[in-house]
């Protein structure tokens, strides 16, 4: 893929998530969001992994964690979804690491506790990013 398909597939993705956020508005427990996120992207054509393990390997062994990160587009972005007040930094290290472990180059964090997805949600690009061929 290039930088530009990626940023693509980011944008499709987060519109994706806003016609959720319309029609179901927030206040709703993650999972609810993910399954209709997930509908939403597979019905248009998306390859979607949900609740994918994220291997950790430490010394040369893997090592058996129940790290799951919760839907994987594409093979190529990761999203992370969260229904609460306030996204944390510990939230967007989460998600870096995901992208890190599984050497993914973009990675979207989308909080549908919002009014405005557009305005929530935080885009994270990382090294294998700026590997990738610019068109």
């Amino acid at each position: 893929m290039t930088k530009k398909e990626v940023t693509q597939l980011s944008y499709e993705i987060t519109g994706c998530a806003i016609k959720v956020h319309k029609a179901l508005g927030p206040g709703l427990l993650e999972s609810v969001y993910e399954q209709c996120l997930k509908y939403e992207l597979l019905q248009n054509g998306f390859k979607v992994k949900q609740q994918v393990v994220v291997p950790v390997v430490y010394c040369g062994i893997e090592m058996d964690t129940e790290l799951r990160l919760d839907l994987l587009v594409n093979d190529c972005v990761v999203v992370e979804l969260k229904a609460i007040e306030h996204v944390l930094p510990v939230h967007e290290a989460q998600l870096l690491t995901y992208m890190k472990l599984l050497q993914k180059p973009q990675g979207l964090l989308i909080n549908f506790f919002t009014d405005n997805i557009s305005k929530s949600m935080k885009p994270f690009v990382n090294e294998y990013f700026k590997l990738l061929p610019d068109e």
